[in-house]
Formats: structure tokens, C-alpha cells, sequence
């Protein structure tokens, strides 16, 4: 190899082994501003990459599609667990209902056992025969059921009140303006709303809801008076 050649080939060596540098930097360092993405050496690998990712297209959709998919089902789910979760609510709700009316049906059913009881007490304190020991156990059994929600009514002037009161007696007065409770002869019993035993009572009304007489039982009456004036 001659001198000549040399400058030559070295200059061939040199031209092989220049790099590249492709400036891929987003911000123009002179100007400051946001390059275009389509602008610049790296347009070309650009467009060759969104050809190369356009045949994808197809599997976006249908991934999009299956995430919809997926949203409307969890979504489905969602309702029903809500729905769930609004009947054992109501269920357990349902269940302490029943629980209380049971509980309080079984004790309506024990005090109503004692009624007894309690009435001839209260005609022992009325005849004054409630004294010593039987009076410190009267007391006490009238205090536990008081306790246990036990409440006693009807007192004479009461209004009468056919839910709890029965009419054993009736008649008419002056002095009462609707009908009204004139005795009590067995008090009555509820525990909150509910009536154990009415109350047993006579009843008076105004004398204005008195019948008047029919014209028939009037001429009647004329006629019986007659035929006695005859004989």
C-alpha cells in the first residue's frame, strides 16, 4: 500500500464511523417551545410507528369493548349485593319485631293469670281488710306488676270508651253530658296499648238520648187507660 492510498482510505474509515445524533428533545432548546411530534428527524421512525401499531386498532376495540363488558357486570353486582343487604335489613328488623311482640305476648299472658289476684286485693283495701302481713304482700306483688308494665284503669266520671271499657249497666242522668262511667265494678288492665282485661262498668247517658214515645205505644197507653177507668 502506497502513501497515496492511505489519506484516501483513512478518509473512507472515517465517513463509516460518524454517528447519528437525532435530537429527540420535546422542548426546542432556542426557542423554548413544545416540538410537533410529526416534526423533526424522528417524523419518519414516527409514522413508521403508528403504521406498524395501526393493525392493533382492532384489538383496542375489542379490549374497550370487554371493559365495558366487565364495568356493566360489576355493576349488575353491585345492585345485587345492595339488594341483599336491604333484605337481611329488613329482615333482621322483621325478626326483632316478632321477637318483642312475642316477648310481650308472654308476659300479657303471665300478669293476666294475676289479675285475680290483684282484684281481691283491691277489694280487701276497699273493705279495709288489708292489713299486716297480707297487706306488705299486696303492695309488693301490685309493685312488681307495676314494674313490669301492668297499668290499671276506669274511675267513675270516666267518658265511656267501648275499646276499653264493657257496659254491664246502663242508664240515663242530668248531670252527664255524653255517656259517661257512673261505676266502676272491675277495673280494667293494659300494658302500653295493649288492653289485657276492659273494664267492667255502668253507664249513664244524657237524658236527651232518652227514646220518646211512638204514637202507637201512646194510643196504647190511652186505650189501657180507658178500659181501667171502665172496669
Amino acid at each position: 500500500m502506497t502513501d497515496a492510498q492511505r489519506p484516501e482510505t483513512a478518509g473512507e474509515g472515517s465517513e463509516e464511523l460518524k454517528p447519528v445524533i437525532r435530537d429527540r428533545r420535546r422542548i426546542d432548546p432556542e426557542t423554548g417551545e413544545r416540538r410537533d411530534a410529526d416534526a423533526g428527524p424522528g417524523a419518519a421512525e414516527a409514522g413508521a410507528g403508528a403504521t406498524a401499531a395501526s393493525p392493533g386498532s382492532a384489538g383496542g376495540s375489542a379490549s374497550d369493548e370487554e371493559l365495558a363488558a366487565a364495568k356493566a357486570e360489576a355493576a349488575e353486582r353491585l345492585d345485587d349485593l345492595r339488594r341483599l343487604q336491604a333484605e337481611y335489613v329488613n329482615y333482621r328488623r322483621r325478626v326483632e319485631r316478632d321477637r318483642e311482640a312475642n316477648r310481650e305476648a308472654a308476659k300479657a299472658e303471665v300478669l293476666a293469670e294475676l289479675l285475680g289476684v290483684l282484684d281481691d286485693i283491691g277489694r280487701a283495701r276497699e273493705h279495709g281488710d288489708l292489713t299486716g302481713a297480707f297487706r306488705s304482700v299486696g303492695e309488693a306483688l301490685e309493685s312488681v306488676t307495676a314494674k313490669a308494665g301492668l297499668v290499671r284503669f276506669g274511675e267513675p266520671g270516666d267518658a265511656f270508651d267501648p275499646m276499653i271499657h264493657e257496659a254491664l249497666m246502663h242508664g240515663y242522668a242530668d248531670d252527664v253530658e255524653v255517656p259517661t262511667c257512673t261505676q266502676i265494678l272491675q277495673p280494667g288492665y293494659r300494658i302500653g296499648e295493649r288492653v289485657i282485661r276492659p273494664a267492667r262498668v255502668a253507664v249513664a247517658e244524657p237524658t236527651e238520648a232518652l227514646p220518646e214515645p211512638s204514637a202507637d205505644s201512646s194510643a196504647g197507653d190511652d186505650s189501657a187507660e180507658n178500659k181501667d177507668e171502665q172496669s
